[in-house]
């Protein structure tokens, strides 16, 4: 039930105090009740501010989607928007910050909630016609929601520890925020190319964008703070389907190594096989697996569904030997923080992303990049024409007009130290995605 004016929302005190009548009017006949409920809803008495549920007011969320990409035609003039808009409000004093003594969310009746009313207001996430009071309702969980898409959280309408503090960074540095990603959304503001592929550190997600729209979105996993994905522009030249894994040393010597010595099967098992610099491949049973130095050997993964890219590995120019590729733990797309690969970037829904990237390569449909993924064979294919591709750092911006956007500043390069990774970097603890993404 939607409530457009002031005089439109009833509280459920007024709703019960009408429901004798309204019980009448249901014995009468379905139209009788209705009108009955007509009444009801369009009763001048508001009643109190608390208690106020609508079905719609939690869906505000959805509001910051959109179909424009981050880069674009409207990019520049869009965060040159928001840029105006939180000037006015640092101008007014900014929002207050929010403080509770409990979780707040929706039904609880708290102090809290006036402060936390004010802010969402301030930033636009809650019309001011919802008023001020002590009590989270549907239009605050809505207005928390909204604000949690528009900052990369989870939108469970709780305003829980990472929610809070995304909430009280101060308005004049979120302002700061947004002016430095003017200067690089600028950078970026001249032809990208038809077609072209975006993918967003902070966010961690990827846009594949065609004729100025979003044709498709994937979450992403990317590099850690100490082995980031680098910022460069590109062109993703070749798709591999199922393609082999090789081990980097890293993983060779802190988690394969200790393996093999407590169980001598787990390279045949994981279909890993060792390969010698001929080229020659070396059966695992002659080596010294409990020797100072794990073997100078290369360790490579069959393609398959245990393979640590799956299915996809896409490849773009660039001197660091990152790429983009499946992988066969989807539950990392799941996530609250995906900052911890060594570089390479992770891609949800890869094989839509694929189809889209071979659209223009003759022989390669939908439905024969899947047989060929089931068929298990190793298949590099050189796209007929290379898709530019974006690695950029934007951490704030405004995709539609008025709606703006943030993101934790994860690679500490935004200049303010309430902006650096609010969410909690590593609160899992034990091991990065790289170390996850070793064959059990």
């Amino acid at each position: 039930m939607s409530r457009k004016t002031e005089t439109d929302v009833f509280s459920r005190r007024a709703f019960l105090r009408s429901a004798a009548t309204f019980g009448a009017a249901a014995v009468a006949g379905p139209a009788l009740a209705q009108t009955a409920l007509d009444d009801v809803l369009n009763a001048p008495r508001r009643g109190n501010w608390d208690d106020q549920f609508d079905a719609q007011a939690s869906r505000a969320s959805a509001a910051v989607q959109s179909n424009n990409p981050i880069l674009g035609s409207g990019s520049v003039p869009n965060i040159q928007q928001a840029i105006s808009d939180y000037q006015q409000i640092v101008s007014n004093g900014g929002w207050p910050q929010v403080n509770s003594s409990q979780k707040l969310q929706i039904g609880v009746v708290d102090s809290g909630v006036q402060s936390l009313r004010q802010r969402l207001i301030i930033s636009g996430d809650l019309p001011r016609a919802a008023g001020i009071s002590d009590s989270f309702d549907s239009y605050v969980d809505g207005a928390v929601k909204r604000f949690q898409a528009r900052h990369g959280l989870p939108q469970d309408g709780v305003l829980g520890e990472y929610t809070l503090k995304a909430m009280n960074v101060p308005a004049t540095t979120r302002l700061s925020q947004l002016n430095t990603n003017l200067v690089r959304l600028q950078t970026m503001s001249g032809d990208l190319g038809q077609r072209y592929v975006m993918v967003n550190i902070p966010a961690a997600y990827i846009e594949a964008v065609e004729s100025g729209r979003v044709a498709s979105r994937h979450v992403a996993v990317v590099g850690r703070m100490s082995r980031p994905t680098h910022i460069i522009n590109s062109k993703i030249y070749e798709v591999i389907l199922n393609p082999y894994w090789t081990a980097p040393r890293s993983i060779i010597e802190k988690d394969i190594v200790p393996l093999m010595r407590q169980d001598p099967t787990y390279l045949a098992r994981n279909n890993i096989r060792l390969i010698d610099g001929k080229g020659q491949e070396v059966a695992p049973e002659t080596v010294d697996w409990n020797a100072a130095k794990a073997p100078n050997l290369m360790f490579r993964q069959d393609p398959g569904k245990i393979n640590a890219m799956s299915s996809t590995k896409i490849n773009f120019h660039n001197p660091n030997n990152e790429y983009m590729h499946d992988t066969p733990q989807q539950g990392l797309f799941n996530k609250l923080m995906r900052f911890e690969s060594s570089g390479c970037v992770r891609v949800q829904n890869v094989r839509d992303l694929t189809t889209w990237l071979l659209r223009d390569t003759p022989g390669w449909s939908r439905e024969k990049i899947e047989q060929v993924i089931n068929s298990r064979v190793s298949s590099p294919i050189r796209l007929a024409t290379e898709v530019p591709v974006y690695f950029v750092y934007i951490s704030a911006w405004s995709a539609r007009d008025r709606v703006v956007q943030f993101r934790d500043d994860i690679y500490q390069m935004d200049g303010a130290t309430e902006l650096a990774l609010q969410t909690g970097y590593n609160q899992e603890g034990g091991e990065s995605v790289e170390s996850n993404l070793l064959p059990q």
